[in-house]
C-alpha cells in the first residue's frame, strides 16, 4: 500500500459527519475512525480536523459534551444531530451525483468528445 491520500477539498465535513453517525467520538477518535474505515488510505491532519469540528458544531450538525477518554483524560465527544443526519444524506447524494459526472467525463472516448 502506498502513501495515504489527502482528503479532497470539500469532503472533510462529509467524512466527519459519517464518522460521527457511527457513534459518539472524541476529536482524535474521529480522525482514527476515518482512517480505519478507509483502511488507512486517507490521511486527515489534526490541523484540518479541529477547525472543521468547530465549524460543524457552529452549524448545528454535530453537538459535543465533555467526557473521559479511554486513557482517563478529559475529552470532548461529538455526536450527530438530526440536522447533521439530514446534511449527511444531502452530502452523500451530492457526492454520488458528482462522482457519476466525473466518471462519465473520465470515461469519454474521442468520438464522444465532439
Amino acid at each position: 500500500m502506498g502513501k495515504p491520500l489527502e482528503v479532497l477539498q470539500g469532503t472533510l465535513d462529509m467524512l466527519i459527519l459519517k464518522a460521527a453517525s457511527l457513534g459518539p467520538l472524541h476529536g482524535y477518535g474521529i480522525l482514527l475512525r476515518i482512517q480505519q474505515i478507509s483502511n488507512g488510505r486517507l490521511e486527515i491532519l489534526q490541523g484540518s480536523l479541529y477547525p472543521a469540528l468547530y465549524r460543524l458544531e457552529h452549524q448545528g450538525w454535530i453537538t459535543s459534551e465533555w467526557g473521559e477518554s479511554e486513557n482517563k483524560r478529559k475529552a470532548k465527544y461529538y455526536r450527530l444531530t438530526a440536522a447533521g443526519k439530514r446534511q449527511l444524506q444531502a452530502e452523500k447524494e451530492k457526492w454520488s451525483l458528482m462522482s457519476e459526472v466525473i466518471d462519465g467525463i473520465l470515461s469519454a472516448v474521442p468520438e464522444e468528445a465532439r
